[in-house]
């Protein structure tokens, strides 16, 4: 698809069938930015299947961004517990407190204004303006980069692929296009199968089908041991040091170093992160000497900002 003339064709074709198929998702009920953004930085790196039953639950604990902003980040690490990535919880809390501050409460409505606060990018600016305030701005996440390379029948520079988008972009509508470009990817036009046949805008596609991909990244495999400790209704815990890479502050079960197999897995799973797949050894016991901690009530791990592995493990010990 390479004619300008194609656009309107193209723009009503995927409008009229994203209105007919869009998926009912509860961030698309209004267009509150809050519940807008809420959405688009829990939908970072994890699907949606995961952040349904998170948003709803996170909204009820947050229903604002003023209660957000005056939260302490502790209980809102603790609402985020389970979708993993958790400075992005960091960083919605921080972008919380700057908008009381610098906007006194009201919600910038430009991409340029949004991309100044923390932990808000390129995309996640754009998706907010376009589909909350109506600026004609377009949007490029994974799902519209398949569809616009697919569309053309190559592969694309980040600045071509941004190009594109916007020439493509419905200027009346651009919140609901920038949707069905991203729901086009999500549901039809597929990583591996593409349902070529079920697409809207199949006659006007270069490829029908899959670009091969290059630099596919390696999963590194390994295996970690943890002790679970628990006493009289509580059990121990370590806090992940303030300066971590991963999961600063935030509550696990302590690990049992250089583990040799003395002591018995009471527990096995799988878990992964990044690009890492952990395979998971738990013992029932002390935890190792010199290890400090603390100890917490079962009531109280609820509002405790846990790893996910964490909960995972307590919820599969039926601690929590």
């Amino acid at each position: 698809m390479n004619s300008a003339q194609a656009c309107p064709v193209f723009r009503s074709r995927l409008l009229d069938w994203y209105q007919r198929n869009r998926r009912d998702l509860p961030w698309r009920e209004n267009r509150d930015p809050y519940r807008i953004w809420l959405s688009e930085i829990m939908l970072q790196q994890t699907r949606v299947a995961a952040v349904v039953d998170h948003y709803g639950k996170f909204l009820i604990r947050f229903p604002t961004n003023k209660k957000l902003a005056s939260a302490r980040e502790s209980s809102v690490l603790a609402a985020w517990s389970g979708l993993g990535y958790y400075r992005r919880a960091r960083m919605l809390h921080a972008a919380g407190k700057e908008i009381v501050k610098r906007y006194a409460g009201r919600f910038p409505r430009t991409a340029d204004e949004l991309r100044a606060l923390p932990g808000i990018g390129r995309y996640t600016a754009a998706a907010i303006a376009s589909i909350a305030f109506d600026e004609p701005i377009a949007v490029v996440d994974g799902n519209v980069e398949r569809v616009i390379e697919r569309l053309v029948g190559e592969r694309l520079p980040k600045k071509e692929l941004w190009q594109t988008a916007q020439e493509l972009l419905s200027p009346r509508r651009p919140g609901d296009f920038n949707q069905a470009m991203m729901e086009l990817g999500a549901t039809i036009c597929l990583p591996r199968e593409p349902m070529c046949l079920a697409c809207p805008v199949r006659g006007m596609c270069a490829t029908r089908g899959e670009l091969s991909r290059a630099g596919k990244k390696t999963r590194q495999k390994k295996q970690i041991h943890f002790a679970l400790d628990c006493h009289q209704g509580a059990v121990f815990l370590v806090e992940r040091p303030k300066h971590a890479s991963l999961m600063p502050g935030m509550w696990e079960l302590p690990e049992i170093p250089g583990h040799n197999g003395t002591a018995k897995a009471w527990l096995t799973l799988r878990h992964s992160i990044t690009v890492t797949d952990y395979l998971v050894r738990v013992a029932r016991c002390p935890a190792p000497q010199g290890i400090c901690g603390s100890w917490f009530s079962h009531r109280r791990l609820a509002k405790l900002p846990l790893t996910g592995l964490a909960r995972k493990i307590l919820r599969a010990a039926n601690v929590i």
